[in-house]
């Protein structure tokens, strides 16, 4: 049966959802299906951060070091920078204008920028080597690339289309977007009389089964619909805590611990904050005892991560020195999030309670949460598809629905999907059933009270603390030395991480043995580090792998024997 907290959030939605409220419905068609949008929804990104940053103008948004930034500092920060991509650099609606760097107050203001200029926000993987970084761009035809030093230095050596611009952290706009700042606000001004809803806004970067990254597209109305199904929510979630009597009246703030080029990181976190005026605390990378101090020291109160993160900082020896009350929320995405964590976090912050959602790069973000109490009763579920927008299905291969309870794959549609995979029709239609649910390669099934429970995953991916690891992609790096015959590579399941990869190799016949420590360092000249197995978890096999009667290696036999192993150890 549906709990209280159940009836009540789905009566409050229902409400501001109805015609003439601040979330009213309109029906929307695309390619024949028709489905829910918001009828106030901004047009673009741009007209969302013109809107809403002069609404807050006066309220500090930012906060990265010695740097403090208000709603209207950053707004006009970027109308700056949106000036300079265009005229110094020739930015047109349209182009691809990548950005790769570490999180920080002018990643941001970059962000903002872009957009405002027309230009499509391209986000590479910060974590990406240098011959990942330069594919990305390639792929995307960025016209410019706004870089750190560091993920500049990676690209040395590697062609690509893209004109690099330096930008740097921790200083102020001005100064550390020199090279993209032009005075005035002409750019910014004219886009928002031309842009539209289906002009293209963002291009993430997702792993899956197919090797090498694929560049997830949106239009604007997707990527705004998403952020304001959030912020529909969170206006859900005010409701419900003043309807029990609560006083909401300091400003919300959140710590940005995870990374801004994850939707996660773009989408509910930092696009979402625009709309409900939240203050950003940034991090230049996870500390859980620097977390812990700047929760403290900035009233932090809602906290999201991947499960590892939440996890340190209910068990960090330095938790009790600080006043963390004002955190409610200590939610988690990207991964699984294991049972026990579910009940640590609530024992170490009895005022608060751990929440989970579950979402994905193609959907920006949108699909399921499961809140407090209900968290606390099904800790193994990503909750119910969250309102208005998301229509969530479980269907067979041929794309036909399932009863409740069978378990089958995950889809989801809605009008915050992504558009399809840049340059890649094959995937694009591959991902969407003929009647529009994006196929999410996710197994589950749905409760008697509509509640997500994932069970498995169809695609051959890793998920290591939240980053996705394509096995195919290690694979195909492993392949690429000479002396190697035969590989397979697979998840192991890691208490800090969730998962991380493992991989099992054999000598070309005749070849002298490589060890797993020359491997690691022959992979980790190719691809991410995150993505390379440890020493430890790299095994070499002295006959050929077992094979099925297709005579592809049977890799759930390979990573049954080598867990036994695994676990052993």
């Amino acid at each position: 049966m549906p709990t209280q907290l159940d009836n009540a959030l789905e009566a409050i939605i229902t409400g501001l959802t109805a015609e003439g409220q601040p979330f009213a419905l309109t029906p929307f068609t695309r390619d024949g299906i028709t489905m829910p949008a918001f009828a106030a929804a901004p047009p673009t990104l741009a007209h969302y951060f013109a809107h809403f940053a002069n609404q807050n103008k006066d309220l500090p948004f930012l906060v990265d070091g010695d740097i403090r930034l208000t709603f209207g500092d950053a707004y006009a920060a970027a109308t700056c920078v949106a000036e300079g991509l265009a005229k110094l650099h020739g930015i047109e609606k349209g182009d691809r204008v990548g950005i790769a760097a570490r999180n920080s107050a002018n990643w941001m203001v970059a962000y903002m920028g872009i957009l405002m200029a027309g230009g499509c926000a391209t986000l590479l993987n910060g974590f990406s080597s240098g011959e990942e970084l330069a594919y990305g761009l390639e792929l995307a035809e960025c016209k410019v690339l706004l870089a750190d030093e560091g993920r500049a230095a990676r690209l040395e050596g590697h062609n690509h289309p893209s004109k690099i611009v330096l930008f740097t952290h921790g200083n102020a706009p001005a100064e550390g977007l020199a090279a993209t700042w032009a005075d005035g606000n002409g750019v910014a001004m004219a886009m928002l009389g031309s842009l539209g809803p289906d002009d293209l806004a963002t291009i993430l970067y997702t792993s899956g089964s197919t090797g090498k990254s694929k560049g997830a597209w949106s239009d604007h109305r997707g990527v705004v619909h998403g952020v304001m199904n959030y912020v529909a929510q969170s206006a859900m979630a005010k409701v419900h805590l003043e309807s029990g009597g609560e006083v909401i009246t300091d400003q919300p703030c959140a710590l940005v611990a995870v990374p801004l080029f994850h939707v996660t990181g773009e989408v509910p976190l930092f696009l979402q904050s625009f709309a409900i005026a939240r203050k950003l605390v940034l991090m230049p990378k996870w500390d859980a005892g620097l977390a812990i101090r700047l929760m403290a020291e900035e009233r932090v109160s809602y906290f999201v991560g991947v499960p590892l993160m939440s996890y340190e900082i209910a068990n960090h020896p330095d938790r009790e020195k600080y006043d963390l009350s004002a955190c409610k929320s200590f939610a988690a995405g990207g991964a699984p999030r294991p049972v026990e964590h579910v009940t640590r976090i609530k024992e170490a912050f009895p005022g608060g309670f751990p929440l989970l959602g579950y979402g994905l790069t193609e959907t920006n973000a949108v699909g399921c949460g499961n809140f407090n109490e209900n968290y606390l009763a099904k800790p193994g579920s990503t909750g119910r598809p969250s309102k208005p927008m998301v229509d969530l299905a479980i269907l067979d291969d041929a794309g036909k629905p399932l009863s409740q309870g069978q378990v089958g794959e995950v889809c989801i549609r809605s009008v915050a999907n992504f558009r399809g995979y840049w340059k890649n029709e094959e995937a694009t239609r591959a991902a969407f059933t003929a009647d529009g649910y994006f196929r999410t390669g996710d197994l589950g099934y749905l409760d008697e009270d509509d509640y997500l429970f994932i069970v498995d995953r169809k695609k051959d991916i890793i998920i290591r603390g939240g980053e996705n690891i394509s096995c195919i992609e290690v694979e195909d790096a492993i392949y690429a030395h000479d002396d190697i015959g035969e590989c397979s590579v697979f998840g192991l399941p890691c208490e800090r991480f969730g998962e991380v990869p493992a991989a099992v190799y054999a000598m070309k016949e005749g070849r002298a043995a490589i060890t797993p420590g020359e491997l690691r360092a022959f992979l980790l000249e190719r691809i991410a580090p995150f993505k390379v197995p440890l020493e430890h978890q790299i095994w070499i096999s002295d006959e050929a792998l077992p094979r099925l009667g297709t005579q592809k290696i049977d890799k759930r036999t390979v990573k049954a024997r080598y867990l036994e192993q695994a676990v052993a150890a």
